[in-house]
Formats: C-alpha cells, sequence, structure tokens
C-alpha cells in the first residue's frame, strides 16, 4: 500500500507543480519552438530564402504556384518565400542575441567578482566605469556605436556585448559583498584556502541564479534591439534575412501586403514572450523565498 500511496502523493505534487508553473512551461515551449525551427531551417524552409520570382511577388499566405511550391506565409516584394527567409532569419537573431548575453555575461560576471571581493580602489574604478556606461541608454549607444563601426553582424555582437555588461557586474557585485560575510567564506579563510580559490569555489557558484534569471530578461532585450537596428537599416544587411530587416522590408508595403511585416512582428513578440515568461518562471522556482511560502 506504501508505493501507491507515495506514487498517488507523487502525481498530486506533479499536478500542482503544473499549475504552479503553466507560464513558465508555456514559456519553454514557445521557446523550443522557436530555437528548434531557427536550428532545422535546412530541413523546414520550403525554398532558398535568397531565392527570387519577381512573377511570384507580394502573393499572400497560402499562394501556389502549381508546380508543388506553397507560399504559406506568402511572398515579399520581390518574390522570395516568407516562411524561409522568418526559418532563417530566426537563426541570425539567435545567433545574436545569444552570443551577446554569454559575452556579456562573463564580462560582466568577471568585473563583479573582482569589484565585490578585492574592494578597495579596484572596486571604485570598475563601479564608476558602470555607473558611466548605464548613464547613456542602451538603444542610443548601440546606434551610435553600430553607426561608427558600420552594421555588420561581428560589429552588432561586439557593440551587444560592451554595453550590457554593466547590469551583471552590479548584481554579481551586490551578491558578492553579501556572500563574503558568510561564514562558509570565513571557514575556507581559516582552512587557508587562496583567495582565487574561494572566489572560484564558493563565490562564484551562489551568483548563478540571479545571473541565470537577468541572462533571460536580457535575450528578449537583445532580440528586440536587433530587430529594432534591422529595421533602421544598422543591422546585418540584405539580403541575408533577419526578423528586423524583413519588418523594414515591408514597411513600405503595410497596406496592400500585411504579411511581409505581420509574420516578423508574430516571431519576434513570442521570442521576447516566450523568454520573459520562462526567466519569469525561472526567478520564481530560484528564488527560496518562493520555497518557502
Amino acid at each position: 500500500m506504501v508505493p501507491a500511496v507515495t506514487g498517488r502523493a507523487s502525481r498530486v505534487v506533479s499536478r500542482r507543480w503544473i499549475g504552479r508553473h503553466r507560464r513558465t512551461l508555456l514559456g519553454a515551449a514557445l521557446v523550443v519552438a522557436v530555437i528548434v525551427s531557427a536550428i532545422g531551417a535546412g530541413w523546414l524552409a520550403p525554398r532558398d530564402p535568397l531565392a527570387q520570382e519577381i512573377l511570384a511577388r507580394l502573393q499572400p499566405p497560402g499562394w501556389s504556384d502549381g508546380d508543388g511550391w506553397t507560399a504559406w506565409l506568402g511572398t515579399d516584394h520581390v518574390g522570395r518565400d516568407i516562411l524561409s527567409r522568418l526559418l532563417y532569419g530566426g537563426r541570425i537573431s539567435l545567433l545574436i542575441s545569444l552570443t551577446s548575453v554569454a559575452g556579456s555575461l562573463a564580462i560582466g560576471l568577471v568585473l563583479g567578482l573582482v569589484a565585490g571581493f578585492y574592494g578597495g580602489s579596484l572596486e571604485t574604478l570598475i563601479m564608476r566605469l558602470t555607473d558611466l556606461q548605464l548613464a547613456f541608454p542602451f538603444i542610443l549607444l548601440a546606434l551610435a556605436i553600430v553607426a561608427l563601426l558600420g552594421p555588420s553582424l561581428v560589429n552588432i555582437v561586439v557593440v551587444f556585448t560592451v554595453t550590457s555588461w554593466p547590469i551583471y557586474a552590479r548584481v554579481v557585485r551586490g551578491s558578492v559583498l553579501a556572500l563574503k560575510q558568510q561564514d562558509f567564506v570565513t571557514a575556507a579563510r581559516a582552512l587557508g584556502r587562496a583567495e582565487w580559490g574561494i572566489l572560484a569555489r564558493h563565490v562564484a557558484p551562489n551568483t548563478v541564479a540571479p545571473l541565470t534569471v537577468i541572462a533571460f530578461f536580457e535575450i528578449a532585450r537583445m532580440i528586440i534591439t536587433e530587430a529594432a537596428l534591422g529595421f533602421l537599416g544598422l543591422g546585418v544587411q540584405p539580403p541575408t534575412a533577419t526578423w528586423g530587416n524583413m519588418l523594414a522590408d515591408g514597411r513600405d508595403y503595410i497596406r496592400d501586403a500585411w504579411w511581409l511585416s505581420a509574420f516578423p512582428g508574430l516571431a519576434i513578440m513570442v521570442m521576447a514572450a516566450g523568454v520573459n515568461l520562462l526567466g519569469d518562471g525561472l526567478r520564481d522556482i530560484l528564488d527560496p523565498r518562493h520555497h518557502a511560502s
């Protein structure tokens, strides 16, 4: 009888967990769907995203040419398949956002650990640099640097990386200031552990939870910012497809061909909403106060 009770209890706990974290699961499902479709673009895309067919320009969703090609999401102003460009454009948008977040997180983690653990003039220098960079609006700073360096995938990743690390540095520094007063750090020092060893083995791992939550929200912000740069003509340049430059292509045809802008905009919205829901759920899961309640 005990296994039956245990099994029934586990099912009840599972249902409660699913009920509490339905938004998290929805966000995870949206993010996984977008990532899988982007990675599998080579197999899922019905046509080459760069292939032009002038006679098939501005065809509505569901249009078919009678030779086996159906433009499920319509075609653009030069006859390119919207669905194919949407899938391949997702690759670029995800590559930029994930690479930028990883790079800025690494920089912010290192600088935040150093500032919070060692303190002194080094902390003052790092935090004043952080304050200086945070004083500038992110999008304006990104626009200025991209306009100076020139629009390209590498330049955009570099710009997003070097302009986004301060938020991680501030959070890590605050966590380290609290952690280095804890008993386990004092015990490690009493045992003769090296400072860098304490920092790497005892302090840094305890900053993972807040950094994970921030990173997910930053992914959504990077996707939206990359789309904004692409819309303004400062993103990855055509003919390479990104969600941002697809939006830019459709702005001149918004009255007659709504699908040119609607589907890239929907893709941006779905990915940003999914990442935000997932990040919000992870914040609740990783917060000890949430489990205590």
